[in-house]
């Protein structure tokens, strides 16, 4: 019977009308040569330049560093520090041959100092070698669904195999921003390991309202690259940009423009559905969103809610339970989901003559307990 039911799923849409357009695009003009700006609650792009194409992506790399190294090891670990780790390339947290220090000190130099020697220390203790890690860091990059990305190494250090797309390293950052060890590390101005005192290179967490992350890089062959976090209100957008001589400025135009020009709305504000009872004291139960569905969007942009609901459901219901959900798409993308539910109680109808769907019912459920469906 349950198959049965399953197979009666409905499905409707609920399309509603656009405001007055601004225009095609009237976001800040950047000059990122790869960028997108992404809200993270849905991974919906709010806004996108050449954001498939892979590049080279230097230190914005430690992110799925220190990601997959808090998905795999203790804060808490005592770490001893091997020659080899030492004298990387590159920016450095000055790790010395037979340090003590905690896995914790190792991913703040990370992301605060940028130390290469951090990545290098942080990927042999939790895979072994520098290899190994890389291996793990393409794993989950696979897992998180980015397509134009490849890891050879965890700092970021050039390599013809090491790069990334702007929308996949916003993926990988809206990843690691759910992480509460992550997000704690990001936003600190400073930390200090021993006589070392590391200053955090993003001077956004000081310039833009509501920055709280994410990780600055450098190369002469990448230019500049930045990936940020920023929440106001309760929305969080993540910026990235790649190859920017000028991205301080262009990641606040771009937070300024979208804050600025979207708005959150409740799509279900007001609406209830009718599903038919079968066998109840009432021949309709009304089914509605207890948290609503606010959506982030802009005038002119095209609105549906889909709505998943049974056909019909057998007395007796209880209010409160899970009837389906509905789903909002802004412009064909996926922008927010809600847990559809009975608002009402619906007990059996008093023991009568069986009606002709009772029987239908007791004739799927003789056939399924014997075997047939």
């Amino acid at each position: 019977m349950k198959k049965l039911l399953a197979a009666l799923l409905a499905a409707s849409f609920l399309s509603l009308p656009p405001a007055a357009a601004h225009g095609a695009d009237d976001a800040p003009a950047v000059s990122a040569k790869g960028a997108v700006l992404m809200e993270a609650e849905t991974g919906r792009v709010l806004w996108e330049r050449n954001a498939d194409e892979p590049m080279l992506i230097a230190s914005t790399t430690k992110i799925m560093t220190a990601l997959v190294a808090l998905e795999r090891c203790e804060l808490d670990q005592i770490v001893t520090v091997d020659p080899a780790w030492t004298g990387v390339e590159g920016s450095s947290m000055y790790l010395k041959p037979g340090q003590t220090l905690t896995m914790r000190d190792l991913l703040y130099g990370l992301m605060l100092a940028s130390g290469n020697d951090a990545a290098v220390a942080l990927a042999c203790v939790t895979a072994g070698s520098v290899e190994a890690f890389a291996e793990l860091m393409n794993e989950k990059a696979a897992a998180l669904g980015c397509e134009n990305t490849h890891f050879s190494n965890a700092n970021g250090l050039d390599a013809p195999d090491h790069y990334a797309g702007a929308r996949d390293l916003a993926l990988i950052a809206r990843e690691a921003i759910q992480r509460d060890d992550f997000r704690r590390i990001v936003s600190a101005k400073s930390y200090t390991v021993g006589e070392n005192t590391y200053v955090n290179h993003n001077r956004l967490l000081t310039e833009c309202e509501g920055v709280f992350g994410v990780k600055t890089g450098y190369t002469m062959a990448a230019g500049r690259t930045l990936v940020t976090a920023c929440e106001r209100e309760g929305l969080t957008l993540i910026c990235v940009t790649l190859s920017d001589p000028d991205d301080w400025e262009d990641h606040k135009a771009l937070y300024d423009w979208a804050y600025g020009e979207y708005a959150r709305d409740d799509v279900l504000a007001g609406l209830s559905w009718s599903v038919p009872v079968i066998g109840g004291t009432a021949e309709y139960v009304t089914v509605a969103s207890v948290e609503g569905l606010s959506v982030f969007h802009r005038d002119g942009d095209k609105i549906e809610v889909r709505y998943e609901l049974p056909a019909f459901v057998y007395a007796e219901v209880e209010a409160g339970d899970r009837a389906g959900q509905a789903v909002a798409y802004v412009n064909g993308q996926e922008a927010g989901r809600a847990e559809l539910v009975y608002i009402q109680n619906v007990p059996r109808a008093p023991a009568a003559e069986p009606t002709f769907w009772q029987r239908v019912r007791d004739f799927f459920d003789k056939a399924e307990e014997s075997g047939v469906f």
